[in-house]
């Protein structure tokens, strides 16, 4: 299991979007400002999460992003598949058969952990919520509250 930037920066959106929540929309630029993400990057990342309904994106003037539902009801789970497609790839599934060729499938030994161990992290990443981690872990705050101090 491997998380790309792309999880990370789009938790970091949505941890801003869940601090502003209840105010305008906030755009790609406003949710980044003081990093030094690609705008671009951004917007692809605020685009999955649209696709995947954990955020709204309001167009014209007072255009942007809020989030499609309250912090409580986004899970972890739902925002690493909306990232990066599955929380964890079991490679011997027969959708990832094209991915890996093994000789050993069905003798194979190691099977059922894999299928374990992408239930037991379903399970896990499905209780964390964006609200839970937004309480839990001040360090994954952004910019605009780490300069208040």
């Amino acid at each position: 299991m491997k998380f790309t930037t792309k999880t990370e920066y789009g938790l970091i959106c949505l941890v801003y979007l869940a601090q502003h929540q209840g105010g305008k929309p906030l755009t790609a630029k406003e949710i980044v400002a003081d990093e030094s993400y690609s705008i671009a990057f951004i917007e692809k990342i605020l685009q999955a999460l649209r696709k995947a309904a954990l955020v709204e994106a309001h167009h014209g003037v007072q255009g942007g992003y809020t989030l499609a539902k309250p912090p409580s009801e986004i899970t972890f789970k739902a925002i690493v598949e909306a990232l990066e497609g599955s929380t964890f790839e079991v490679f011997c599934e027969p959708e990832n058969r094209e991915k890996i060729v093994c000789t050993h499938l069905s003798s194979c030994g190691v099977k059922t952990i894999w299928q374990q161990t992408k239930q037991v992290l379903d399970n896990f990443f499905d209780s964390v919520t964006l609200e839970s981690l937004m309480k839990s872990s001040p360090t994954v705050m952004l910019h605009n509250k780490e300069k208040a101090s």
